[in-house]
């Protein structure tokens, strides 16, 4: 198959009232893509749409947790058509398994893991009758290696390209391609957002400069990413890397499956 069209069709976006969500967002709107937008930022969303307005295309906003599996369910009802489901809402959490407690391992994965497996129940209906539709689900440079207190956020992640890999080939006959993207360090707030383990019992100070710290490696600018995540859905790439950092994360992981993280530490670390 040649490239997939975008201009006519309606993709729909989740986290989409900033950093990669709303990039994305942008990008598929130069190319004349339709929007359906969903986040828990109303704010937010309401700030993507006015950058959207020198675009000729449609656009609706929807208040959405994507943690709320009965919400989910629901949203195919406020759905006309659609061909592309972007699954890009996500957080972070710091902490080793040891520092996190059940409820804060699952608060992740409930957003980050079954989100993603949810909004893909229920629009799979929807996107069968499409002639032509890609589902985009948002894993993480750190889907591709483990990294040490980051458990949750790595396993949500690993579970993420797993799903769409498997999933991938079991609807391989329904003209329907599965992407799964690794976005290395962009310059989002995920950083900034993220939670730490109760746990650790860590001061306000503590806890900036914890966050400084992990914000130090995100420099990619969104746009960026927006732009590398459309062309990849254009393609029809079933992986879609972004930035240098997440490319040759992937590259040292082939060469050394199993002792990665000796390279790989010192760029994590310093």
């Amino acid at each position: 198959m040649g490239k997939m069209q975008l201009s006519g069709k309606t993709a729909l976006v989740t986290g989409a009232a900033s950093g990669i969500g709303r990039a994305t967002a942008l990008s598929l709107a130069k190319r004349n893509c339709n929007l359906i937008l969903a986040d828990i930022n109303e704010a937010g969303l309401t700030e993507t749409v006015k950058l959207l307005a020198p675009h000729s295309v449609s656009v609706s906003t929807h208040s959405l947790d994507v943690s709320d599996k009965q919400a989910v369910m629901r949203f195919p009802d406020h759905v006309q058509q659609l061909d592309i489901l972007i699954n890009n809402a996500g957080v972070g959490i710091s902490g080793n398994f040891e520092q996190l407690n059940p409820e804060e391992f699952d608060w992740l994965f409930n957003i980050n893991f079954h989100a993603v497996v949810n909004m893909c129940r229920a629009f799979l209906p929807l996107l069968k009758e499409s002639a032509d539709a890609r589902i985009v689900n948002i894993s993480s440079v750190y889907g591709l290696f483990g990294v040490p207190g980051n458990v949750a956020y790595c396993a949500s992640k690993f579970a993420v390209r797993g799903f769409s890999e498997a999933l991938r080939y079991e609807i391989a006959d329904n003209n329907i391609g599965v992407s799964v993207v690794h976005p290395g360090g962009v310059a989002t707030s995920i950083a900034k957002n993220a939670r730490i383990a109760e746990s650790l019992n860590m001061s306000e100070e503590d806890i900036e400069r914890e966050k400084a710290n992990a914000d130090r490696l995100l420099t990619l600018d969104p746009s960026i990413a927006g732009e590398t995540i459309v062309k990849g859905i254009e393609n029809r790439k079933d992986r879609i890397l972004v930035g240098d950092d997440a490319k040759a994360v992937s590259l040292i992981v082939r060469l050394f499956p199993v002792s990665y993280w000796n390279i790989l530490q010192r760029f994590v670390e310093d």
